[in-house]
């Protein structure tokens, strides 16, 4: 982002780490500039927090980092001791506004945005009960009477409610969906998160940050490498250690498992919504066999504990590399030939096609990341556009569709398993030698930031420390704050039965956005 004019020229330090990161503390002028300036510039708001700093002198801090193409910008704002207050960024960015909600929610910093209903909280805590702050008691406070949220109603002749939530049916987290309509047609959804609060912000402020990488990885089961890549990049970036050359490759290896893992099980599930049993039955047979192979060689089937800051915790030997080449070859043969079923399939492509339709403006104007944004035409992708290493040796082929639609995500899904399969391969044959994990236990920065393209998208993870204490604080983003509000807006015009399809399209996280 350029600087326009003298008087808005922060300080700017670039921070350790293999992202082009800068940061910056401003004043509530250069807060807001800077963002126009980077709205102006087509960026984008990766995330924004805040931070209980008062035991060091900084009242409370609120962080926001924006992507812009010139690079990564990190801005920090005090927002004072008392009534602590920041000016909103959602009428720029309006993937803001529930994190600027949920910031209220926890640490009881204000914006000033319009939209001040609560977020995160559900009749637990109280109105000036913040869980984040530092001075709150350990104690959980106690239960308090109905709160009603006021869902913004839709009014006129022949429109309905219906209900959906917190509870279902299936073993999926809670999450409740208000939906307009009707007969059977959606004309509003309005979604509440938040039921799954576990107080993991709080539990990282007593871990030591070597350890924190177990609770990272716990935070959202199917992205346990993605949360602890991204983790283990900030802790490097705040000790200035630097990982061996081998433990990048085998994580970029474990990366893209993961992401082969999730899509397998989408495509499932996505086939049994539409009609298809069959396909639930391959694609799941696929996936199992797939974890069944990381259990094998890495000793969990969701790849926990693999990935710590200054590398990994296992190497793998030829007969295991051997192992993972043929299996990919293997996956790589029959996802082809399912997914000329899956084309083929006259029922299930009357399901998908024009389901759930987001086209690029929407897409665009409402921040969207990762699979949803590519179905949508817009080619964001950390492995291409911001590759740490391994990836700028690799040249990741970024996958995008213009439907928009459920067809579009199905169809992202298959080129993204080809391209990992086409990665993984790459990896294997290029895998460096050498150790896999460096020591990561000095204290040296006091900012670091952590960055991986997961398989919903762009996954953050920022820590700050204080200078004078062992007091830090971690930021965990999930790339479902962008994401939820795209399913709002992708299911109305659509009918009812049909949500549960265009949901498992989107496939959303409800644990990341609830610490």
């Amino acid at each position: 982002m350029t600087d326009h004019d003298p008087r808005s020229a922060p300080a700017w330090s670039r921070l350790p780490g293999p992202l082009p990161v800068n940061h910056a503390w401003v004043d509530a002028r250069l807060w807001r500039e800077i963002a126009a300036r980077c709205h102006a510039e087509d960026g984008r708001l990766g995330s924004l927090w805040g931070s209980d700093e008062r035991p060091t002198g900084s009242g409370f801090v609120v962080h926001a980092i924006l992507v812009s193409q010139e690079g990564w910008h990190w801005i920090s704002l005090k927002a004072g001791d008392t009534n602590p207050r920041f000016p909103t960024l959602s009428d720029l960015f309006p993937e803001a506004a529930r994190q600027e909600r949920a910031l209220f929610d926890l640490l009881g910093i204000g914006s000033g945005a319009p939209d001040t209903r609560p977020w995160l909280r559900h009749e637990v805590w109280g109105p000036a009960d913040f869980p984040l702050r530092r001075d709150r008691a350990d104690a959980p406070p106690a239960a308090r009477g109905a709160d009603p949220y006021p869902f913004v109603p839709v009014r006129g002749e022949g429109v309905h409610e219906i209900a959906v939530g917190p509870i279902h049916a299936g073993t999926i987290e809670p999450g409740h969906f208000r939906f307009s309509v009707m007969g059977d047609e959606i004309l509003r959804l309005e979604a509440r998160l938040g039921y799954t609060h576990k107080g993991v912000a709080k539990r990282f402020e007593a871990m030591p940050l070597a350890t924190g990488a177990r609770l990272a990885g716990r935070v959202c089961g199917d992205s346990t490498a993605a949360y602890a890549g991204a983790y283990a990049m900030a802790v490097e970036a705040v000790s200035g250690c630097a990982p061996p050359p081998r433990a990048l490759w085998l994580r970029a290896l474990l990366f893209e498992r993961e992401r082969v893992a999730n899509h397998l099980g989408d495509l499932g599930a996505l086939c049994q919504d539409g009609g298809l049993a069959f396909g639930l039955t391959q694609f799941g047979l696929l996936k199992e066999r797939w974890l069944e192979t990381h259990r094998r060689l890495f000793g969990h089937r969701y790849l926990m504990d693999v990935i710590v800051p200054g590398g990994v915790a296992c190497d793998l030997d030829a007969t295991a590399l051997g192992l993972l080449e043929s299996e990919g070859t293997a996956v790589l043969e029959t996802t082809r030939r399912l997914e000329d079923i899956v084309d083929d399939h006259a029922g299930l492509q009357e399901r998908f096609l024009g389901a759930g339709r987001l086209d690029r403006a929407q897409a665009r104007a409402l921040g969207a990341v990762g699979l949803a944004a590519r179905a949508s035409g817009i080619a964001c992708d950390l492995r291409a556009l911001w590759p740490s290493p391994p990836y700028d040796a690799l040249g990741t082929r970024v996958s995008t569709r213009t439907g928009g639609d459920v067809a579009a995500r199905v169809g992202v899904r298959f080129d993204e398993i080809r391209e990992s399969l086409r990665l993984i391969q790459a990896i294997l044959a290029q895998l460096p030698p050498g150790p896999v994990c460096a020591p990561c236990d000095r204290a040296e920065g006091l900012l670091g930031l952590g960055a991986v393209e997961g398989w919903r998208g762009r996954i953050l993870v920022a820590i700050t420390r204080a200078r004078t204490s062992g007091d830090h604080h971690v930021h965990i983003h999930d790339p479902s704050w962008q994401n939820w509000p795209l399913l709002e807006r992708a299911a109305p015009g659509d009918l009812v039965p049909d949500f549960p399809l265009i949901n498992k399209s989107f496939n959303l996280a409800y644990s990341g956005l609830d610490l």
